[in-house]
């Protein structure tokens, strides 16, 4: 039968955050975690929506956050750091995908600037409530990392990348970042002597709305692809499962992944290269301005 979320068990004491948590995968995530006790902070850009998703799922704290906006990302994580309550379960959900050419305020692409730059600022600057203990930190991915054979790091420079703009290798790109960064993470909690467990997870193909950019392919999501409760499992899985002790990906078991019970999956070459990955995180901590010293 496989992964169920009765495996998840009690969660009653424990906190989670979860970015992007107002549609999809995230909403359906947050839901999980409540019902099995934990207390749930989410992030949203949008109030109204933010408003919607607390209605929906009940007690539910909201913080504002706009990932694409990397001061804002920071003032908003020092502002839960000053609060000083510290989580168990931190899951980076939020992300765009295959939108039009689209450059932030700080100067990036909209793609790495939010599925990544903006995670790793967020997440760097929480690192205060996070380092004690045994945080379970989740970084969601995709299958679509696949879709590259590494990231120029000219993406990682403000007005830096002059290549012609191809959303799909910039999503891509992104999406590897994503489990380059998890997997840094990963070695250099480990290589500290920390408790942390970075993991990551991916949806496989699900009916949410972040393929609406896609043109075709969210035709085919609504057509063939499993539920948005279902494209949540992995994530749950990685955030929850004991045996998982950081730098494991956790995607849909069928069907190349595209769907079915949450198990370990493989990842590409480029996301397992050490040197790959500790070059972006050298360029992602100045791209930012935040020095990330996991120690």
């Amino acid at each position: 039968m496989g992964w169920e979320t009765s495996a998840i068990g009690d969660l009653t004491g424990k906190r989670a955050l979860v970015t992007g948590a107002t549609s999809g995968i995230g909403t359906e995530t947050a839901r999980v975690l409540l019902r099995h006790g934990a207390k749930v902070v989410i992030t949203a850009r949008d109030e109204r929506k933010a408003a919607d998703t607390v209605s929906d799922l009940g007690d539910v704290d909201v913080i504002t956050l706009d990932l694409a906006d990397l001061p804002g990302t920071i003032a908003a994580a020092q502002g839960v750091v000053d609060a000083g309550e510290r989580f168990d379960i931190v899951i980076n959900n939020a992300g765009v995908m295959v939108p039009p050419f689209t450059r932030t305020m700080d100067g990036f692409e909209l793609q790495i600037a939010t599925n990544h730059l903006g995670h790793f600022a967020w997440t760097a600057t929480l690192w205060p409530l996070l380092r004690e203990g045994a945080t379970r930190v989740v970084t969601v991915s995709s299958l679509a990392h696949s879709g590259t054979k590494g990231i120029d790091l000219r993406s990682l420079e403000p007005n830096g990348d002059p290549r012609r703009y191809k959303r799909w290798r910039s999503y891509a790109e992104s999406k590897l970042a994503n489990l380059l960064f998890m997997k840094e993470l990963d070695r250099r909690a480990k290589a500290a002597g920390l408790g942390l467990v970075s993991v990551a997870a991916h949806p496989g193909l699900s009916a949410t709305n972040l393929t609406r950019s896609s043109g075709p392919l969210h035709f085919l999501a609504g057509a063939f692809s499993q539920p948005a409760h279902a494209g949540a499992w992995p994530t749950l899985r990685a955030a929850s499962d004991p045996t998982l002790t950081g730098g494991e990906y956790v995607g849909p078991a069928s069907l190349r992944q595209t769907r079915g019970r949450p198990t370990k999956v493989g990842m590409t070459s480029a996301a397992r290269d050490p040197r790959l990955a500790a070059e972006v995180w050298a360029a992602s901590e100045t791209a930012t301005g935040v020095v990330f010293d996991v120690s």
